[in-house]
């Protein structure tokens, strides 16, 4: 088979394909994600911001693009990697291709790559930096560049609102603040609202005190992008915050949470992307399966001296995923309890946060 583009990685290794969407160069670190639906919602999550994503499910595509599953007009992965590219898609709902989807958004694509391969190599070598470019391009220059590319270390300042808006509700019962690091909160907002509670998101870098100012009953700390250790003037923000309303952090605002109360935040190897993780509820014992997207985790042996205590872990490697603070009524879960696509199993936990709004936690 011909090919006329390639992923060439940051060890030398070489992947060849063929291009779709845009013919930019994309160098980023290379992700695999799980799920066998949901492209278009990780093309267009923040969360996602300069990433190139492999999907590990082999036809990408078949269900085109719907006006209805964006997450937001702004930021999202840099490039996608597929196996099979249906060009032609099925679907009652559907506006246009991916491929025309790609050009339009600057995403590059590239179909035809042994996708499997390429997912073991993650999973043994760890989640390392990549470029798409085109197939003749030598791969020593490739590998120089990737060496020579700048590290962004202000993802969630390129992804992050600069404005507040508020969204009301006839029967409000509560004023809910959603400090948001540049991920999607639809999810969040619709959760919210659906329990009668008016919401205003926020951006990452607003003051506790103009937080106050609002008259919240509770604060949620939203999901973003890049390491939460690049960000740390939002820290004494939460730690003010959390002795006066009872708080929630999801994803990346649960790595803020524990890092705001002094415990340690590690990278992992490949992290986890996708859907279908499960996760143990101590308390309940009961096991969630959970949607995710997360490179970094809160190190369980550092909670202790951090007064704040494990309430969920991953069955598949025993990382945090949930943890509540000893003296607050604030806690935090590394996966996505309002994602839109994928399993539903942890919505309760909303119903949870609530109660603590009322007093009953």
């Amino acid at each position: 088979m011909n090919f006329n583009r390639k992923l060439v990685l940051a060890d030398g290794t070489v992947f060849q394909g063929n291009g779709f969407g845009s013919n930019k160069e994309a160098i980023c670190d290379v992700i695999f994600h799980t799920g066998m639906t949901g492209y278009q919602e990780i093309l267009t999550d923040p969360s996602y911001y300069n990433k190139i994503v492999v999907m590990t499910y082999p036809m990408i595509g078949n269900y085109g693009i719907s006006s209805d599953d964006y997450q937001t007009s702004i930021g999202g992965a840099s490039a996608l990697i597929v196996k099979e590219y249906c060009e032609i898609p099925s679907n009652w709902r559907s506006i246009k291709s991916l491929d025309e989807f790609l050009k339009e958004r600057d995403i590059a694509g590239l179909y035809d790559v042994d996708t499997r391969a390429l997912t073991i190599k993650i999973r043994n070598s760890g989640t390392m930096k990549g470029i798409i470019v085109d197939s003749n391009a030598p791969d020593e220059d490739a590998v120089a560049k990737l060496k020579s590319a700048a590290i962004i270390n202000d993802h969630v300042k390129h992804v992050s609102p600069n404005e507040s808006y508020k969204i009301p509700v006839k029967n409000k019962k509560f004023r809910i603040i959603i400090m948001t690091f540049g991920a999607r909160v639809e999810g969040l907002i619709n959760e919210l609202v659906n329990r009668d509670c008016e919401v205003i998101v926020v951006p990452y870098n607003i003051s506790a005190e103009d937080i106050s100012s609002l008259s919240p009953d509770g604060i949620i700390l939203g999901n973003g992008p890049g390491n939460p250790s690049d960000i740390p003037e939002v820290l004494p923000v939460i730690k003010e915050l959390q002795g006066k309303y009872p708080l929630l952090g999801v994803s990346l605002g649960h790595q803020l949470f524990a890092l705001a109360n002094g415990a340690t935040i590690s990278k992992m190897k490949f992290g986890h992307h996708g859907r279908n993780y499960p996760v143990k509820d101590i308390a309940t014992n009961r096991t969630l399966i959970t949607s995710q997207n997360h490179l970094y985790q809160v190190e369980k042996n550092s909670l202790e001296g951090a007064n704040l205590e494990l309430t969920h872990f991953a069955i598949n490697d025993d990382t945090t995923e949930g943890i509540k603070h000893k003296q607050y009524p604030a806690f935090s879960v590394q996966f996505l309890p309002e994602a839109h696509v994928g399993p539903q199993d942890s919505k309760k936990l909303f119903d949870h946060f609530v109660q603590s709004l009322r007093g009953d936690e």
